[in-house]
């Protein structure tokens, strides 16, 4: 824990985190992969004052039939999202079980060089055989191998961020010199499915290494900033919490509101008749705002940040901005990110060093 303030993270992909979420949403369905949605619910959350928006994503559609399919591709969206915002992180949720570590690094970098600064990353897995042959790669079936191309993947990117050193660009137009060839470096991984020699071809993120979010259970807690913790109750999440061995931990919490409207409940029930809420293990509100707010004053005493999932994001998250986050900044529970500020800076996490700086900076002094 680093003090009184309370991280909020949002989801925003889809209409919400119920699949039928379409149903009571704002908007007529046909909207929902435009530019101007993506941006509308973006805008809110920022203006809300929420730390951090996710962005779910996966080679596969996110429901089945009788509902709409469809998904824009998460860095795509978050791209766009970081243009057209100034203070809010944003972290799109990008699996590596099938995808190239090189490409994912690439875009990951290019997303914190867009957004000056606040990108993260939401490593997942692939679960699903369909993927496999979406992407036309063999099946990885087995759990401890989708987590070793996790581990893999994660370790690939971090390392491909470090190869440009922060000076590598040198841009002399006197010397007709871009870059400064001794500050790219090689990264030599060799894993059990693949090699990668590297440099990268972008230059090395603001932030350094991009905020690397996931769960403990998938990705060694070394390579994450922040935990992404999925327990039931509090008592659980305060164990998990504790034990997560990560620079900061989040608890992942399904919400659904009473609004003016009508209440939690009713609104579950009235969703609840086209398809069921998955049960993801997580923690559930289904409530008031102020009960919420107990919810996540109780939480604070245990995490650094909570990532909520909104049932209908056009239903929740004008209450939660209207009522919940309101109510936890008069406490000086919440922080709102501060414009300039990376997110790193705004989850009190250090710019890290570049490895291969670091180890000449050693070798120099050593031969001192």
């Amino acid at each position: 824990m680093t003090g009184p303030a309370l991280h909020l993270a949002v989801e925003i992909d889809g209409d919400g985190a119920h699949p039928a979420a379409w149903r009571r949403a704002a908007h007529s369905p046909d909207q929902l992969l435009t530019p101007r949605r993506v941006a509308q619910v973006a805008a809110i959350a920022e203006n809300a004052g929420f730390t951090l928006i996710t962005l779910d994503d996966g080679v596969l559609p996110p429901a089945a039939s009788p509902d709409p399919v469809g998904r824009i591709g998460a860095v795509e969206r978050a791209a766009f999202v970081a243009a057209s915002t100034s203070t809010i992180g944003i972290a799109p949720v990008v699996p590596v079980t099938y995808a190239e570590p090189f490409h994912v690094s690439s875009q990951l970098a290019s997303l914190d060089h867009i957004s000056a600064g606040r990108a993260g990353w939401v490593v997942t897995e692939e679960e699903r055989p369909e993927a496999a042959r979406a992407w036309g790669r063999p099946l990885i079936a087995d759990a401890a191998a989708r987590a070793r191309e996790s581990r893999d993947g994660v370790h690939v990117a971090r390392a491909l961020w470090d190869s440009w050193e922060d000076d590598a660009v040198i841009r002399s137009v006197a010397t007709s010199r871009y870059l400064d060839r001794e500050r790219l470096h090689y990264i030599e991984f060799t894993g059990e499915t693949y090699a990668v020699k590297g440099p990268a071809i972008v230059p090395r993120p603001p932030q350094g290494q991009v905020v690397v979010l996931g769960r403990p259970d998938l990705v060694p807690a070394a390579q994450l900033d922040v935990a992404l913790v999925e327990e039931r109750d509090l008592a659980s999440v305060a164990t998990a919490a504790a034990a997560a061995g990560t620079p900061r931990v989040f608890a992942e919490v399904d919400v659904a509101l009473d609004t003016p409207q009508a209440t939690a409940a009713e609104r579950v029930t009235d969703l609840e008749r086209h398809a069921a809420w998955s049960d993801r293990g997580r923690l559930r509100h289904v409530g008031s705002p102020d009960q919420l707010v107990a919810l996540l004053i109780e939480l604070s005493r245990h995490v650094d940040g909570v990532r909520l999932h909104p049932l209908v994001l056009d239903e929740d998250l004008p209450v939660l901005s209207r009522l919940v986050l309101p109510a936890l900044s008069e406490r000086r529970l919440v922080a709102r990110p501060l414009p300039g500020t990376s997110l790193r800076s705004t989850l009190n996490l250090e710019r890290p060093a570049n490895r291969f700086a670091a180890a000449a900076a050693v070798a120099q002094e050593d031969a001192r």
